[in-house]
C-alpha cells in the first residue's frame, strides 16, 4: 500500500480528518469527536504507518501518544510558521486546515515542531505549575503591601516575609476588615509555600543524577530551581546544532529584516519558550554573570546601555547552559577552577 498522509486539524471537542495520497489527491475527510477510540478508527482507515501531523494546539498531549502508540509516524506543526500560511485566504475553514497540514507533510515543506516524550512533558508540567505557583504568591504578597500603603504604613524590612517583616505583620493594628484581609493573605502565603516546596522537592529528586543539570549549576547565577527550568524547558539539547540555534529558539536572538541592500536588525524575537527567557536573565540579573561574564556586561553597559547587556549577556550564558548540557561539563569553568 502507497504511503498515506493524514492532516488532523485538532479542536477542544471536535477534530476534522483528511486524508491525501503521494500525488495529493483527498482519499477521504471526516469530522469526528474527540475519543481515542473513534480518532485511532478513522486514522486507521489510511493503513498502517501512515505519516500523520497535527498543529501544536490546547491538549494536543493525548493525540501525539495514541497515535505514536497505533504505530504512525507522528509530526507536529509549528503553529506560528502555519499562521503565516493561513492568515491571508479569503475562505479559512477546518477542512482547509487540514488539507494544508496533510499537503505540506506530503511535500516535505513541515515547519515541525519537536515532539518531547512523556517523561520530558512531565518534567516541564511541574516547572511550569511551580514558576505558576510563585507568580500568583507574588501577587498575594503584593496585596499585602497594597493594605498596608493604604494605611500608611511602609515595612521595616525589604523581606516583608522574612522573619523580621514577619513580626512587624504580626503587630499590625488595623480595622477589623483590613486585617482580616491581611491574615487571610498571610494564610494563603503559607499554603503557597508549601506547595512550592513539594514540587521543588519533586523536581530536584528526578533531576539529581542528571549530568546537564549539576553541570549549569556552576555558573553564577543558575541555581537548582533555574537549573531545573533549562533542563525541562530545553529538553533534548542534541536537537539543536549549535548554541546559536539554542539562543534563536528561546527568542533571545535580534529580528532580522532584509531585501536587496536593505538590512535591518531589531529587537529579539522573544519566540520559544517564555520561561527559559525569563531564566536566562534573571540568572545573570544578580550578578552580571559572575567573574566569566562580568566584563562583558559591563563593556556592552557602556556602550548600548543596561537593558541590551543584559540580553547580549543572558544570550552567552544560555550558550554555556548548551555546552553544558550537551557535554555534562563546561570546559571554561572546569580550567578557571
Amino acid at each position: 500500500m502507497e504511503q498515506r498522509y493524514v492532516g488532523i486539524d485538532l479542536h477542544r471537542r471536535r477534530s476534522v480528518i483528511v486524508t491525501m495520497d503521494r500525488a495529493g489527491e483527498v482519499l477521504s475527510s471526516v469530522r469526528i469527536e474527540n475519543d481515542p477510540v473513534a480518532m485511532s478508527l478513522a486514522v486507521a482507515e489510511a493503513g498502517e504507518a501512515a505519516e500523520v501531523v497535527f498543529e501544536a494546539t490546547y491538549g494536543w498531549y493525548w493525540l501525539a501518544d495514541l497515535l505514536k502508540a497505533d504505530g504512525h509516524f507522528v509530526h507536529m506543526a509549528h503553529p506560528l510558521a502555519m499562521a503565516g500560511m493561513t492568515n491571508n485566504r479569503r475562505v479559512k475553514t477546518d477542512w482547509k486546515d487540514a488539507t494544508l497540514l496533510a499537503d505540506v507533510l506530503r511535500m516535505g515543506s513541515l515547519p515541525e515542531g519537536w515532539i518531547a516524550p512523556p517523561e520530558t512533558r512531565e518534567l516541564r508540567e511541574l516547572v511550569r505549575y511551580r514558576a505558576k505557583l510563585v507568580a500568583l504568591r507574588s501577587g498575594l504578597k503584593a496585596q499585602v503591601h497594597a493594605v498596608m500603603a493604604k494605611h500608611g504604613i511602609l515595612p521595616t524590612r525589604v523581606q516583608l516575609f522574612g522573619p523580621g517583616g514577619q513580626a512587624q505583620l504580626d503587630h499590625l493594628e488595623l480595622p477589623t476588615g483590613y486585617a482580616m484581609r491581611i491574615a487571610s493573605l498571610r494564610h494563603l502565603v503559607d499554603v503557597y509555600d508549601k506547595e512550592v516546596a513539594v514540587l521543588e522537592r519533586e523536581v530536584h529528586g528526578r533531576l539529581k543524577d542528571h549530568r546537564g543539570y549539576r553541570a549549569i549549576q556552576q555558573i553564577t547565577g543558575v541555581g537548582k530551581v533555574i537549573g531545573a527550568i533549562f533542563v525541562a524547558e530545553i529538553g533534548d539539547i542534541d536537537r539543536f546544532p549549535s548554541a546559536k540555534h539554542l539562543c534563536s529558539w528561546a527568542g533571545l536572538t535580534p529580528k532580522h529584516r532584509e531585501s536587496d541592500l536593505t538590512k535591518f536588525r531589531g529587537e529579539i524575537t522573544k519566540q520559544g519558550s517564555t520561561l527559559v527567557r525569563w531564566a536566562a536573565i534573571e540568572a545573570i540579573s544578580g550578578h552580571r554573570g559572575g567573574s566569566l561574564l562580568q566584563a562583558d556586561y559591563h563593556r556592552i553597559a557602556e556602550r548600548r546601555g543596561v537593558y541590551k547587556a543584559r540580553v547580549a549577556v543572558a544570550r552567552k550564558l544560555l550558550t554555556l547552559v548548551y555546552y553544558g548540557l550537551r557535554d555534562g561539563e563546561i570546559r571554561c569553568l572546569t580550567q578557571a577552577a
